[in-house]
């Protein structure tokens, strides 16, 4: 039985069981996802899992609950409804449920490569010995990893849904000296994963990040590497554009405001690659402006938050959204070009140390003295109506001196707001081409850039 079939039969049991009244709404979710690790330059772990989960929500008698579970025999579907029944009946009121998804036309899926869909563990593991053999004789270690999803999507007014996705992505570092390098990137195809352009990008910056200097705190222009950004982008989206944060005003957002530089436009983008056509709501999904031209364009919003705000749904409705909000989960950060994001490889020259392709290379080139930052780690908000937010840097930093890089600086913690250094007049450079950043979640990306910023707030030494 497909998914989709799933889906309406999980709906239909709760039409039977809880009555004609009762609304009911279910996600089922095939996800097949595979993992090759490697630690000391070797593969030290292969794991893979392929489980089927069913997420039901439903409204009855005024009172809303949500239940989940993997057993999809007709047994374990309907105890599935049971409980979920149940726990509802125990629920406060819920006024401010704003019904279910109505039957809405959804965009199909794109077709995906079979060839990444169902990758062995040899595929996997000969990108990783590309990655370290690229490295040289230095110590690596990461992961490459592929994963699969469908799901369906049904509920009681009339709305159903099917997609399919898959995603490649790998991470590594390579280490020389302790100073670390770092290479990563997340495709559409495990085809597009070159392992041994990441390992050698990853191995001539850890050769380059060798005996790092010590700079004083203080307010130093910078230039950020895509892997930068993207924690940039992870931030704004959880903190910046969630509709309910928004609501609550716990957000800097404000829609119609020029809040960035207008070299700064932002676009959510699921779309772009392969991936589901609907949110966990049953509401399609599309390509969604945040930040145009450096205004503040606007919010996403699943159906609560609309509901609430007079609104439509935008299609970012998550599990668990009715306490964190709705988020983007498929940022990018448009060039300077205003063009898609580069999912091919690393572009440029992988063994040409500290500044390993042309885009990074022409930022630098501008800066009179700066640093030359590649990875933001460990970010914690400190204020999320600012957006405060402090972290280390990691995986190399440098010294930029007249356009060129002069020494490795040992890392920095940092206190910035992100909205504020990403303001008007701010922004001083882009890269043409943005480059997709694979995140911790399935299903999640970033896609930005190098960026090239005025000034980033240095308060102190990493271990400070």
């Amino acid at each position: 039985m497909t998914e989709l079939e799933l889906a309406g039969q999980v709906v239909e049991l709760v039409r039977r069981a809880g009555g004609p009244d009762a609304q009911a709404e279910a996600v089922v979710t095939r996800a097949d996802l595979a993992l090759t690790r490697f630690a000391n330059s070797f593969v030290h772990q292969n794991v893979a899992e392929s489980g089927v989960g069913v997420r039901l929500r439903v409204h009855v008698d005024g009172r809303t609950a949500a239940g989940s579970g993997s057993e999809v025999s007709s047994e374990g579907l309907r105890a599935l409804v049971e409980r979920t029944l149940a726990a509802a009946r125990l629920c406060p009121p819920d006024p401010a449920w704003p019904g279910l998804t109505p039957s809405t036309p959804t965009a199909a899926s794109g077709p995906v490569d079979e060839a990444t869909a169902y990758a062995d563990p040899d595929e996997r593991a000969e990108r990783v010995r590309a990655f370290v053999e690229a490295a040289g004789g230095l110590e690596a270690a990461g992961y490459c990893r592929t994963t699969h999803r469908s799901s369906g999507f049904a509920n009681s007014a009339g709305q159903s849904a099917y997609g399919h996705a898959v995603e490649a992505a790998m991470d590594g570092i390579a280490r020389a000296g302790g100073a670390d390098g770092v290479a990563r990137l997340c495709a559409d195809r495990l085809a597009d994963i070159d392992g041994a352009a990441l390992g050698a990008r990853a191995a001539a910056k850890a050769r380059a990040a060798v005996a790092p200097v010590e700079l004083p705190p203080g307010r130093y222009e910078v230039v950020f590497e895509p892997a930068a950004v993207a924690d940039l982008l992870q931030n704004l989206s959880w903190y910046g554009f969630n509709g309910k944060r928004h609501a609550e005003r716990q957000s800097f957002a404000e829609p119609g405001t020029a809040q960035f530089d207008p070299a700064v436009t932002v676009v959510d983008d699921p779309l772009a690659a392969v991936d589901l056509p609907f949110d966990v709501e049953g509401t399609p999904r599309r390509r969604l402006t945040l930040v145009e031209a450096g205004t503040t364009a606007a919010v996403v919003h699943d159906r609560r938050t609309a509901a609430d705000a007079g609104t439509q749904s935008t299609g970012h409705g998550i599990t668990g959204g009715a306490s964190f909000g709705p988020i983007p989960r498929n940022l990018r950060l448009l060039g300077s070009d205003g063009t898609g994001g580069d999912t091919d490889g690393i572009p440029g020259d992988p063994a040409a140390g500290a500044v390993a392709d042309r885009d990074t290379a022409a930022l630098v080139a501008q800066v009179a003295r700066g640093l030359l930052v590649s990875d933001l780690w460990y970010t914690r908000v400190l204020d999320p109506k600012s957006l405060v937010v402090t972290g280390l840097t990691r995986n190399g930093v440098w010294l930029i001196e007249d356009g060129e890089v002069t020494s490795p600086v040992r890392d920095f913690r940092f206190t910035e707001s992100y909205p504020r250094a990403l303001g008007p007049g701010r922004v001083l450079g882009l890269g043409r081409r943005p480059v997709r950043q694979p995140d911790r979640l399935d299903g999640v990306w970033w896609e930005a850039p190098p960026l090239r910023l005025a000034e980033w707030n240095f308060t102190g030494g990493a271990s400070g």
